[in-house]
């Protein structure tokens, strides 16, 4: 429905599909994150390690993961704090800019990630992957893909 201000409304069907997006999205974080709990994790730490253990050397610029994780550079500051306490990471400094900083896996931190990824696929599966047939995934990825391409571009320009 199209109103005097130009907003368009959402259909019925619209709300429903964004709705249950929300619901699915919500969730399966809550669901994630309290698999993840026995291990003394979040997913925002267990988001770090992933991308710390796919990286060069296992290690990789703060502002590279701060903006690969979506956090804001102090939130991701404290985060790797506490991870550091807990012995998972550390931070060394980069040689080619004094100011540069990098978080880097600690063996710790790579034997807790090989440890935890187990337990973490077979949430991730039993939670969505195997409520699906596999052509509903090939659509659910064909469908997503354009929205999710879309939402990166635009987060270049901030």
């Amino acid at each position: 429905m199209d109103t005097d201000n130009g907003t368009r409304w959402l259909t019925a069907e619209e709300q429903r599909a964004w709705r249950i997006h929300l619901d699915v999205n919500r969730l399966l974080m809550y669901q994630l994150e309290r698999d993840l709990q026995p291990f003394g994790l979040t997913m925002n730490d267990y988001e770090i390690l992933v991308n710390l253990s796919e990286s060069d050397e296992h290690r990789m610029r703060m502002s590279d993961l701060a903006s690969s994780t979506l956090q804001s550079k102090s939130r991701l500051s404290h985060q790797i704090t506490r991870m550091e306490k807990a012995g998972l990471v550390r931070r060394e400094s980069c040689e080619s800019d004094k100011r540069g900083l990098f978080a880097v896996l600690t063996e710790e931190g790579w034997d807790t990630m090989r440890s935890v990824a187990p337990h973490h696929v077979a949430s991730v599966r039993r939670h969505f992957i195997d409520r699906m047939s596999p052509e509903d995934l090939a659509h659910l990825h064909e469908t997503l893909l354009p929205v999710a391409e879309k939402l990166r571009t635009e987060r270049g320009r901030f």
